[in-house]
């Protein structure tokens, strides 16, 4: 039976022996594995045996690395959202408003960059009383930086003056974002969602011509 953290002390002493550099491509399959299993089993269930048998190593190879299945989580966490920063950052000055608007909606989409978000969103919202930790990273990393950005693309279209003055940015975002919550568990697909948003959207936020 494979071990989880609370066996960890009969491995623990052994992380730190032999000084040699860690392999990138051990780490990277280590992570790879911890975010299948956090989609798979979830956080609870999900056991540093079955991750280390995932990515074929020994739970010794392992430890050496994190002490701990929440230390490996953050991390696992963590190489997804470096790949996602960028696109919370992209410029849309270029496009008409309402295509700015709809691109900007698109990137709220969770499974925007990993098509598996969704779930692992629910699985740490089912966290939230045993490892409410998990949570919070999630709103930290991957919910306020959606909101911020189509926030923030709200602003520059009022500066713009394509849309109107007293809109409530947050508010119009917190909807957005929650839209693809709703298609997700209604079993609709998300593809035109944006479109779709913003075809009802537009009329209330735009200036008057």
């Amino acid at each position: 039976m494979a071990k989880d953290d609370s066996e960890l002390g009969a491995d623990h002493s052994e992380r730190n022996l032999g000084g040699r550099p860690r392999d990138a491509a051990i780490d990277e399959a280590i992570i790879l594995a911890t975010r299948e299993r956090l989609v798979r089993d979830g956080y609870s269930r999900m056991t540093i045996g079955d991750i280390a048998t995932d990515a074929g190593v020994t739970r010794p190879t392992l430890y050496r690395r994190w002490a701990t299945k929440f230390d490996l989580v953050v991390d696992a966490l963590d190489y997804g959202f470096r790949r996602q920063r960028d696109m919370y950052t992209v410029d849309l000055s270029g496009l008409e408003p309402r295509e700015a608007l709809v691109e900007a909606v698109r990137r709220l989409d969770p499974a925007y960059f990993n098509p598996d978000a969704m779930v692992l969103m629910g699985n740490f919202a089912g966290e939230a009383i045993r490892t409410p930790e998990l949570l919070d990273i999630l709103r930290t990393h991957a919910v306020e930086p959606r909101v911020s950005m189509l926030e923030e693309v709200l602003g520059q279209l009022r500066e713009r003056g394509a849309v109107r003055d007293g809109i409530d940015p947050h508010t119009i975002a917190i909807m957005c974002f929650g839209s693809y919550f709703a298609a997700f568990y209604r079993g609709e697909p998300t593809k035109d969602l944006a479109d779709r948003v913003v075809a009802v959207l537009w009329p209330a936020i735009a200036a008057s011509e």
